[in-house]
């Protein structure tokens, strides 16, 4: 894909850049099929998806100030940051910002403090959430608003609280723009989100009703709701939040619903299922109560959204011992050169 980082072999966050194309392609598949094949899990895994270089648009990195400010990952296997000075994962953007926030972080940090913070490139601009041990005091709050706009950033947060907003961070699914809060959870590139939308509407094509279970800020929710009425479930209230307003002020949608729910202690069941298709875009440890909640299901179809092959080969041995036959498992490598690969999982009802 490209030459070696300059970082490769220190750094934490790439761990395969070293192998030749094909060899790597083989291993991002391999990881699919294994995980399967240790599930007894019979399914042909088809050619991983892959998304380019550059293209991750939300990242997590730390700060620290001793004597100089250092800004980046965590070494390989190690709590010390390595001080990245070029990162060809990250959108151009993100890259960019890099340097700009050592003064930020030189002018706020005390000796030996440190801060870990999260990055986001939103449609409208950046987004920097901040956690860290400095207040939110009348001072930290001036610097950091100075500092948002000298860095053209759209949005700071601190502690999970807005300090400076110059642009309402957001994103478009499908037809509708999404006001973003705090921290939202966003697939790592538009790019790998745009095959994974692209997944989930053909897997649910023709469903009337249907449900996207751990629907975040509404990533399938919004462009299903384009072809069926939607219930979106979520523990996360705000992100809940901004899918809704989203939906209700979109024109051309059909009905969203949403439910704040906690899917791992109370998984939708019986009644509740009564649809024609489901999408599932669990965190990484998997779905596995609603696994067995869908296996008991009448539900047609289910999009199984993965970022974890071993917990998505469980729960797809679940799914299958109630009936469902296990269509298409795709790999799609949003995680360049990490050992991590996401999977989707298109099943039917016999």
């Amino acid at each position: 894909m490209s030459g070696f980082c300059r970082h490769f072999g220190v750094c934490g966050g790439c761990s395969h850049q070293d192998l030749p194309d094909a060899d790597y392609r083989a291993l991002k598949r391999r990881i699919v099929a294994d995980a399967l094949a240790r599930h007894g899990v019979d399914a042909v895994v088809e050619d991983v998806v892959e998304v380019p270089p550059g293209t991750r648009r939300r990242a997590t990195l730390k700060a620290k100030k001793t004597g100089r400010v250092m800004v980046g990952f965590h070494a390989a296997r190690s709590h010390d940051i390595v001080d990245v000075e070029e990162c060809p994962v990250l959108v151009p953007a993100l890259e960019r910002l890099l340097p700009g926030l050592r003064p930020l972080f030189g002018e706020l940090l005390a000796e030996g403090e440190g801060a870990e913070f999260h990055v986001t490139d939103t449609d409208t601009g950046i987004d920097l959430s901040l956690r860290w041990r400095r207040p939110n005091d009348p001072a930290t709050l001036a610097s950091l608003a100075r500092w948002a706009v000298r860095l053209r950033l759209a949005r700071i947060s601190a502690h999970g609280d807005v300090v400076v907003e110059l642009v309402k961070p957001s994103v478009r699914f499908g037809k509708a723009t999404v006001l973003l809060p705090p921290e939202p959870f966003l697939q790592p590139t538009r790019e790998g989100e745009a095959a994974l939308q692209a997944f989930v509407l053909e897997t649910l094509a023709g469903a009337r009703r249907v449900a996207d279970l751990f629907a975040g800020c509404g990533t399938f929710a919004l462009p299903l709701a384009a072809q069926a009425q939607v219930q979106a479930v979520d523990l996360e209230g705000a992100m809940l939040e901004a899918l809704a307003a989203a939906g209700r002020s979109t024109p051309g949608l059909k009905p969203v619903t949403v439910a704040r729910r906690n899917l791992f202690k109370r998984p939708l069941t019986g009644p509740e299922l009564a649809l024609d298709g489901v999408c599932l875009d669990p965190p990484r440890a998997g779905a596995l109560a609603q696994a067995g909640a869908l296996a008991a299901s009448k539900v047609c179809r289910i999009a199984y959204v993965s970022c974890d092959a071993e917990t998505f080969a469980r729960d797809a041995r679940v799914i299958i011992g109630g009936g469902y036959r296990l269509d298409r498992v795709v790999p799609i490598d949003q995680f360049l050169w990490s050992s991590h690969i996401e999977v989707m999982g298109a099943f039917e009802r016999t």
